[in-house]
């Protein structure tokens, strides 16, 4: 089988879904769009309620970030940290695809389930929860994710894509 994939550097923490799968269940229904955070939930709303339509997109959006970071710097002061559950592996992804992935080590078990978090390096920053089954020892073959999140997953998969291929370019002049 064949699959095409792109370099992308990012990191992955996972654990085999048998060890504890309705826990893994809930982390991933949390991290879902439905839970976001209560800024999230007060801006949906206002947006549902038409509160929005005299506000420019771009800013309200800035203004809501610069809010989510302002608590995240209340977070790192007090010493708080996201509830996540601990997972047992973390390593590095060599290269992602639309629905597949390799990690850089060969750690997987054929056809072993798994549940795993990766931090997009999309802005906003935040945790990808992920369903995933193991083709090989490396690839995997991702089976659950929000609909959401496989938007910034192929938006962030073209991207690099981009920057490889301006890389290329580049190198032939």
């Amino acid at each position: 089988m064949s699959v095409r994939l792109v370099n992308a550097p990012i990191n992955i923490v996972f654990s085999r879904v048998d060890t504890d799968e309705e826990a893994y269940l809930r982390e991933y229904q949390q991290l879902s769009e439905s839970d976001d955070d209560p800024i999230n939930q007060w801006l949906k709303l206002a947006r549902a309620k038409g509160e929005t339509t005299d506000t420019d997109p771009v800013l309200l959006n800035l203004i809501v970030e610069l809010h989510k970071k302002i608590d995240s710097l209340e977070m790192f002061l007090k010493n708080e940290k996201p509830k996540r559950l601990s997972l047992t592996n973390e390593v590095a992804i060599e290269s992602i695809g639309f629905e597949h992935f390799k990690l850089a080590d060969d750690i997987l078990e054929d056809g072993a389930e798994y549940y795993g978090r990766v931090e997009m390096p999309v802005h906003p920053k935040r945790d990808v929860a992920i369903f995933f089954i193991a083709l090989d020892k490396s690839l995997a073959k991702i089976t659950k994710m929000h609909e959401r999140d496989e938007r910034e997953w192929g938006a962030y998969l073209t991207a690099r894509e981009r920057v490889l291929i301006r890389e290329a370019k580049e190198s032939k002049k």
